[in-house]
């Protein structure tokens, strides 16, 4: 049977249960903030990302990169947590998921990853820009979802994703999909292994909230 460890929550937390079939659920839960930036001439400058964890995993965290027993991260250890967490994630694109005209688009690595604690909470802070120059055209997405279904990164309000220098001729709006529609809507190309084990596959991004762009061709 496939197994895997979800994210950087198993590697980090001591005890917690590698996500197999029986327990495909979320298990930590973040609040997330997403900042895109345009540039003038409609490409994509840049992603800005913050998830603010919850207060049971944050204080695992804790737990586990406190080397000195202080109940607190200093800098070396925020260091150590934030390299630990990007060579985690890195392998799931770092959770973001960037389509243009439904086409998957390559994000770079972030060149900074932050980990940071604010009220006992984890924090973690980066932004990434697109591989190659991302022009807005027809509808573009823009997201974060855990493809193990370990972690529930989510916007808790529309408000969370903000845009600057939309394009005049561009509408953007929040898409937050229904899960029953959104598994009836893709029936046809989710096999038995997803429903088996839908940690194992990718689709998980289907229930992504996302924001969409869609700037239709100048008259």
């Amino acid at each position: 049977m496939h197994q895997r460890i979800a994210i950087f929550v198993a590697t980090l937390a001591t005890g917690l249960m590698i996500a197999t079939p029986a327990y495909v659920h979320p298990h930590v839960f973040a609040e997330a903030r997403l900042d895109i930036t345009i540039n003038p001439d409609g490409t994509v400058q840049k992603l800005g990302h913050v998830w603010r964890f919850d207060d049971l995993f944050s204080s695992t965290v804790l737990v586990e990169f406190d080397k000195n027993g202080d109940l607190k991260l200093d800098e070396k250890e925020l260091t150590d947590l934030a390299n630990t967490i990007n060579a985690s994630i890195s392998e799931f694109d770092y959770f973001q998921t960037v389509t243009l005209d439904n086409k998957k688009v390559v994000m770079a690595p972030p060149e900074h990853l932050i980990a940071d604690f604010q009220n006992n909470q984890l924090l973690i802070i980066f932004e990434s820009k697109p591989k190659q120059p991302l022009k807005l055209g027809k509808v573009a997405s823009f997201g974060v979802y855990d493809p193990t279904f370990y972690t529930a990164i989510d916007y808790v309000n529309d408000s969370d994703i903000h845009v600057t220098g939309l394009p005049a001729n561009c509408k953007s709006k929040v898409v937050r999909p229904n899960p029953d529609e959104a598994l009836a809507a893709n029936q046809a190309t989710l096999t038995d292994s997803f429903f088996n084990d839908p940690s194992g596959t990718n689709m998980s991004k289907i229930f992504a909230t996302k924001l969409e762009i869609d700037c239709p061709a100048k008259g």
